[in-house]
């Protein structure tokens, strides 16, 4: 949890729930609110000039989303959209900076959060150039295990479908597949009931 439940009730945040494929805020919107996942996944996307859908990233549960924008006057690069039934805690802009200034602890984890995220997209963009979609789909899959994984020996749960790693990756969906049946041949990761197990 990137900030406490209670203190963002305290300071006015409201419980916010959003059915399967709902817009949360649209690209070119100004950003009004600071959001963070209480249950449910959100996708953060946008649109080519060919109207072709790139996933910019997917927020879980205790992960807050579109907080960036917030300390600047320009608008939304992207659009945010319910994955699942999602419950979203609502935070008015004003009342999260000024959440922010009386607890310099809170900013400290924001400013980790906002290093998280440009690491994350500084080793997708470098990810991306490669032509090998083995390399792209062991960027993608390593950042979510050390993300979400204290034990880097250990294989974890990757939460994301196909579709959502050839949304992040630019790969089509069946490259992503095939690729992914590689590489469980290689034993870089197990599949286990559909869901993937990466290891190394």
């Amino acid at each position: 949890m990137i900030i406490n439940e209670d203190l963002l009730l305290e300071y006015g945040a409201q419980h916010v729930s959003f059915d399967v494929n709902q817009e949360i805020f649209q690209e070119g919107q100004h950003a009004r609110f600071y959001y963070q996942i209480t249950e449910g996944t959100v996708e953060l996307t946008n649109y080519n000039d060919s109207g072709k859908e790139f996933t910019q990233n997917i927020i879980m549960k205790g992960q807050c989303f579109g907080e960036s924008v917030l300390f600047t006057e320009k608008t939304y690069p992207m659009s945010a959209v319910a994955k699942s039934f999602c419950k979203v805690l609502k935070l008015s802009k004003t009342a999260f900076m000024g959440l922010l200034l009386q607890h310099p602890e809170v900013s400290f984890k924001i400013f980790k959060c906002l290093g998280e995220r440009l690491y994350y997209k500084s080793i997708m963009l470098f990810s991306i150039s490669s032509s090998d979609p083995t390399h792209q789909l062991r960027t993608v899959m390593e950042y979510f295990r050390q993300y979400n994984s204290s034990d880097s020996r250990n294989s974890v749960p990757i939460p994301l479908s196909r579709k959502q790693l050839a949304g992040l990756t630019g790969l089509r969906i069946e490259t992503v597949i095939r690729t992914i049946k590689k590489m469980e041949k290689q034993r870089i990761l197990r599949i286990e009931r559909g869901r993937i197990y990466y290891s190394s």
